[in-house]
């Protein structure tokens, strides 16, 4: 069952990232935007989850599993950012590609952090 619901929530997380995707692509021409936004949502929502967990088990080990290993893990993407800096980096685009990686690595933690101190207060 649980190898099911980590698939179920895998699909669910890769058809929203896709979606995500193409819209970023349809509004301003490059999918970077979209993985920043899936990016920083999805670390807020693992952290809010971790944070809802900390010292109480806030959620059944079956719902966990399909949140954060499925849907979360479908969702978010550390492949496309390092695809995505290396085309910008190939292109020439140094900065662009700097603030890729920077924003994506501290925007991410922040919002990390902003959840989980938001589930541990809940």
């Amino acid at each position: 069952m649980t190898w099911l619901l980590v698939a179920i929530g895998g699909a669910i997380g890769s058809l929203l990232r896709f979606g995500m995707g193409k819209c970023s692509s349809m509004y301003f021409g490059t999918t970077i935007f979209a993985t920043l936004a899936v990016n920083v949502t999805g670390s807020f929502a693992l952290g809010l989850l971790l944070g809802l967990a900390w010292d109480k088990p806030a959620l059944p080990d079956h719902l966990r599993v399909f949140l954060a290993v499925g849907l979360l893990g479908g969702y978010t993407t550390f492949s496309t950012l390092t695809i995505e800096s290396l085309q910008l980096l190939d292109s020439g685009s140094l900065g662009r590609a700097a603030i890729n990686i920077l924003g994506n690595m501290i925007i991410g933690l922040l919002a990390a952090y902003i959840g989980i101190q938001l589930g541990k207060a809940i």
